[in-house]
């Protein structure tokens, strides 16, 4: 079983669909929507919704407009510590220039030879607090799950263990996510460590949620974990496949 969540777009749902058909994958649409919530972002997971519905179509529209502004900025602010023509480099790497983002500014500046690899470009110059990371506005929590379930489909929380909230913040968290209508949590990402996994297990069974799994892969040699690589969902949690 194969989904692509690309972040904030249906884009790819034909072409994946019919490669995996092809390849004698089931597939699962699906998408990622970057949210916000106690001004951090926090990224939503939809699958199995309807693709044409056109509430969700607008929203996701919403959510890329302000992408190319942002990343104009960036690049003003990576040129101030002397990494000149980020915005034209990351764009060459951006197929849709409306989904701009930071991986593709990650990409140019390894190009570039200013980093030996993307993780170091995001922990030296594109992450909170660092030079060339600029703010944006995103829709909220509650917003990015209304447009999933108001497409009739299922939402899970994204990597949990990527989010820099205090275990007080991260109860919230889930706690309004249920009250929104949410069903699961990435339980096994390709970023959590053996510890997050158990940790996000007990979050799992303690709210009654799902479990979703993914490798949060972006492209070879860019991901921790290959496509599909990633550890099996705890036997005693629900799928969130069982949904489907």
């Amino acid at each position: 079983m194969l989904s692509l969540c690309d972040h904030d777009t249906l884009d790819g749902l034909s072409d994946a669909s019919k490669a995996a058909t092809d390849a004698g994958i089931c597939f699962i649409g699906g998408v990622e929507i970057s949210s916000e919530w106690l001004t951090q972002q926090v990224h939503i997971l939809g699958y199995v919704f309807d693709s044409g519905d056109k509430t969700l179509g607008e929203g996701l529209a919403a959510v890329r407009s302000g992408r190319i502004d942002r990343a104009r900025r960036m690049s003003l602010e990576l040129e101030k510590v002397g990494i000149s023509g980020c915005f034209e480099g990351a764009m060459r790497y951006a197929e849709n220039p409306e989904l701009i983002n930071r991986a593709h500014f990650a990409r140019y500046i390894v190009e570039i030879g200013v980093c030996k690899d993307m993780r170091r470009v995001f922990d030296a110059y594109i992450s909170p607090g660092r030079p060339g990371y600029v703010e944006n506005r995103w829709m909220s929590v509650k917003d990015a799950v209304g447009l999933i379930l108001g497409a009739g489909g299922i939402a899970s929380i994204a990597h949990p263990g990527r989010y820099r909230f205090s275990r007080s913040q991260m109860r919230s968290l889930f706690e309004e996510f249920s009250r929104c209508g949410g069903q699961a949590i990435e339980v096994v990402s390709g970023g959590h460590s053996a510890d997050e996994i158990a940790k996000f297990s007990r979050a799992a069974a303690e709210y009654g949620f799902a479990a979703s799994c993914g490798s949060d892969f972006h492209g070879p040699g860019e991901s921790r974990t290959d496509l599909g690589d990633f550890s099996p969902i705890p036997p005693d949690l629900r799928p969130i496949w069982e949904f489907f």
